[in-house]
């Protein structure tokens, strides 16, 4: 949102930000009040996109271009999504090269996958890591697959599995908050000590995720959804004023998909 408020000043235009604290109710009546305000472009991450159709429909029967981020809805003027199962497919292949360099194809390596097969998306991303871990790793055995959703729910799930699984040595996540709550799992279970054939494969650049690389800790890769905070905002801001000045656009606009490491960290996190 700093980004998006820096570049909508810089082109002379106004940008108003709200905050519906997850909550659908909250985000319709945001949106109702844009429309009445006379908006000219709403920029909407819904907490229910099916709830929010409708009033997005208003939006765009006034003349006001709504962009969807992150969901796929019909009332929008386009949407900037993820290829879910792609994305999972990519942070299987980091877990892939990983494994390839520090086993021998006939070595088992235990592996560790935390999805969230609540939500069909991250279902999508969660069935990515495992067909491509199958597929390129077929010596990554899966002793665990449990949902971990955010960083308290990812400390227990990897502390659980580490008492009946000791020897693990790859954990793909779908998300940050898996991620977080694994590092600091296997923090605990190590010790001062960071095995260098241990490793967590992830996405969402969080700042525990960049915090675990610059500390040389368990995080081992991320695959960052377009790139850091600021790039996105960057990129969803040009996406929507280019399509306010008549460029046409695929309806789904699929985000860029970009491999971090520690040793490319540096660029990835650096702004303005």
């Amino acid at each position: 949102m700093d980004a998006i408020t820096k570049d909508s000043k810089a082109d002379g235009n106004s940008f108003t930000v709200v905050d519906c604290q997850e909550n659908a109710n909250t985000q319709m009546d945001q949106l109702e009040n844009f429309i009445t305000s006379g908006m000219d472009v709403i920029i909407v991450q819904p907490v229910d996109p099916d709830a929010i159709e409708d009033v997005c429909k208003q939006a765009l029967d006034a003349g006001i271009e709504v962009v969807c981020w992150d969901e796929e809805m019909t009332n929008s003027s386009f949407n900037w999504v993820i290829k879910n199962y792609d994305l999972g497919c990519a942070i299987g292949e980091q877990a892939a090269e990983f494994i390839a360099d520090k086993f021998s194809s006939d070595e088992e390596v235990e592996t560790v996958v935390l999805g969230y097969p609540q939500t069909p998306i991250l279902l999508e991303r969660e069935n990515g890591i495992i067909d491509t871990l199958k597929e390129k790793a077929p010596n990554a055995k899966i002793v665990a697959n449990q949902p971990a959703i955010d960083t308290t729910e990812g400390l227990n799930a990897m502390e659980t599995i580490l008492q009946a699984n000791p020897d693990v040595k790859v954990v793909c996540t779908i998300g940050g908050g898996g991620a977080a709550g694994a590092n600091e799992a296997l923090k605990g279970y190590y010790g001062d000590k960071v095995p260098d054939d241990v490793g967590i494969f992830s996405t969402d650049l969080t700042d525990e995720c960049i915090a675990s690389m610059q500390n040389g800790e368990f995080n081992r890769s991320c695959i960052a959804i377009t790139g850091n905070a600021y790039v996105c905002g960057d990129v969803v801001y040009d996406l929507a004023m280019q399509y306010a000045a008549g460029v046409k656009l695929d309806h789904d606009v699929y985000r860029d998909l970009v491999p971090v490491t520690p040793e490319n960290l540096d660029e990835m996190i650096a702004h303005d």
